[in-house]
């Protein structure tokens, strides 16, 4: 059934134009928020918690917009099944280069921070493509083996490299220094945590929030500079990448201040255009252990 549903269905989708695919996003989007309500009461409830200071009409607008940008990512992630490395170069450029580049010439390794904002799929597709560094994608592998091996097989298809977060260690350990060039992983950082209790905590959109301390735990210890993603969108189906450097010598920064940058970097990008994360994702699931 599913690689029915793969070459019968989803492949013979990604060759549509764009066009046609944002014409069934907008078709999609009506019937997941208005026939659907998918996750609807979730949404609107982390956009009020988040936004107490703004009307309801404020936050039902956002909510839409939300909806409108999800099922554009569904569409496009579709499309990444057959985009070629040109058009998603086209349609996916980085401001900075410079900013991560110069530590690839220094031999440094590094993690790129960046959260589920705007089109991160097509971020990670494609950024093995922009910079020095060689960028390593972390994954976490599907119960459906068909689509995982699809999925994994799109997703490196323009020379990134995927590790699943069980063997990132020993890959650290054991495989980081045979690389041809310096290593960027990439780190989703805005996943609510597994383990409360080993989570850093902080206030984020107005909640007590529990953040996951991995991206600061393997920057310390293997010394590897964080830097910052930040993804824009230019319009419908255009994306911009710029990097920001974070920490470049992690293993002397205060615990908890790498973690509590970046989540303030996000936050920063989450408040200028709310309608770009994925609001859909139950992020504060957890309470702070006692």
């Amino acid at each position: 059934m599913a690689a029915f549903f793969y070459y019968v269905f989803l492949i013979p989708l990604s060759y549509l134009p764009f066009g046609a695919l944002y014409a069934i996003s907008d078709g999609l989007s009506w019937l997941i928020l208005s026939a659907i309500g998918y996750r609807k009461k979730d949404v609107l409830l982390h956009l009020h918690n988040a936004f107490p200071e703004k009307e309801e009409a404020e936050i039902s607008d956002i909510a839409k917009r939300f909806y409108a940008h999800l099922c554009d990512l569904l569409v496009e992630s579709v499309k990444l099944f057959t985009l070629s490395t040109d058009e998603a170069q086209k349609r996916f450029v980085c401001r900075n280069p410079e900013v991560i580049n110069s530590l690839a010439r220094q031999g440094r390794s590094v993690i790129i921070a960046a959260g589920h904002y705007n089109n991160f799929e097509l971020a990670a597709t494609v950024i093995d493509t922009l910079i020095e560094h060689h960028c390593i994608g972390l994954y976490k592998p599907l119960h459906n083996r068909f689509f995982d091996q699809k999925i994994r097989k799109s997703r490196s298809r323009m020379g990134s490299g995927l590790v699943s977060k069980p063997e990132l260690k020993a890959f650290l350990d054991n495989d980081l220094k045979q690389q041809t060039r310096p290593v960027a992983i990439l780190f989703a950082m805005d996943q609510s945590p597994s383990d409360p209790a080993k989570a850093h905590w902080m206030t984020f959109l107005n909640q007590d929030t529990g953040v996951q301390f991995g991206t600061e735990k393997y920057a310390k210890d293997y010394d590897l500079a964080v830097v910052y993603g930040r993804i824009f969108k230019e319009k419908r189906g255009f994306y911009s990448f710029e990097f920001e450097i974070v920490s470049d010598s992690p293993t002397t920064t205060p615990k908890g201040e790498i973690t509590e940058q970046m989540t303030r970097l996000l936050e920063a990008d989450i408040r200028r255009a709310p309608e770009f994360w994925l609001w859909s994702h139950r992020r504060w699931k957890h309470q702070r252990p006692l």
